[in-house]
C-alpha cells in the first residue's frame, strides 16, 4: 500500500507541484486548501504524514498543528513556512511539528525530508514490549508513554528520539548520529535541535530535569538511555 500523504497548503500551483511530484514518487497525495477543511481532514486519520503550510485561511496552520497533537501524537507533521527566524521554527517544534522547511525550497529536499519522516515513523520489531525507568512506562509498540500511571504526551519525534536511545540502552549515542538516524538530516550544524529534544524530554520524563537519571549526556560525545 502507498503512503499517504496530506497536503495542507492554499497556493494552488503549490498543491499541482507537490502532487505531482510527490505521486512520482509512490505517495498517494490528498490536499486541503484551509485550515479547518485540514484539520478535520486529518484528524479522521488514514494519513501516514501531514505536508502543513504555516499561514492558512480559516486556522493558522501553527493552531492546526496544536490541535492535530491534541489527538494525534504519531502522525508526522512537515511544516511548510516562509517565516525564517529561529523563534518561529522553535515555537513550530514545540507545539508538536516534526520538521519545517521554508520558502522557497527544492524539491528534492522535500521529497528526502518526506521519506526521512516516514522511515522514522514506521514501526520497528523489537523483542521488548515495553521498558520501565523510575515511574515512567514506556509502551515501545503502541507508543503510549506513563508517568505514575498518567498519560505523557509526546511529540512523534519526542517518542521516536526516547525509543531510539531506549533501542541502544548504555550505548553513547553521537548527536550527528541521532539527527542522521531519527531526523534524516546530514547537517552537523543543526546538532542543537537534538539538545532542544533532548530537554523536553527530560522535563516531562526526569523528576529532576537538571540532573536526570535516566537521559543522560556524554559531555562532548552524545546521549546515553541508562535506564
Amino acid at each position: 500500500m502507498r503512503p499517504r500523504i496530506l497536503l495542507v497548503e492554499d497556493e494552488p500551483g503549490l498543491v499541482l507541484t507537490l502532487t505531482d511530484r510527490l505521486e512520482a514518487e509512490g505517495y498517494e497525495c490528498a490536499s486541503a486548501a484551509d485550515g479547518l477543511t485540514g484539520m478535520r481532514m486529518a484528524l479522521s486519520g488514514g494519513y501516514d504524514l501531514i505536508l502543513l503550510d504555516w499561514m492558512l485561511p480559516g486556522k493558522a496552520g501553527i493552531e492546526v498543528c496544536r490541535e492535530i497533537r491534541a489527538e494525534d501524537r504519531q502522525t508526522p507533521i512537515l511544516m511548510l513556512t516562509a517565516r525564517s527566524q529561529t523563534i518561529d521554527k522553535v515555537v513550530g517544534l514545540q507545539l508538536g511539528a516534526d520538521d519545517y522547511l521554508t520558502k522557497p525550497f527544492e524539491m528534492a529536499e522535500l521529497v528526502a525530508r518526506v521519506g526521512a519522516l516516514l522511515r522514522r515513523a514506521a514501526p520497528r520489531e523489537t523483542t521488548t514490549a515495553a521498558v520501565t525507568f523510575g515511574d515512567v512506562r514506556v509502551d515501545l509498540r503502541s507508543a503510549e508513554v506513563t508517568r505514575g500511571g498518567q498519560p505523557v504526551a509526546l511529540s512523534a519525534r519526542e517518542f521516536q528520539l526516547l525509543r531510539y536511545l531506549i533501542e541502544h540502552r548504555g550505548e553513547t549515542v553521537a548527536r550527528e548520529r541521532l539527527l542522521t538516524d531519527v531526523w534524516g538530516y546530514r547537517e552537523s550544524t543543526l546538532t542543537r535541535t537534538v539538545d532542544v529534544h533532548m530537554t523536553w524530554l527530560r522535563q516531562k520524563l526526569e523528576e529532576n530535569p537538571r540532573y536526570p537519571r535516566y537521559l543522560l549526556t556524554v559531555r562532548g560525545l552524545g546521549y546515553r538511555f541508562a535506564g
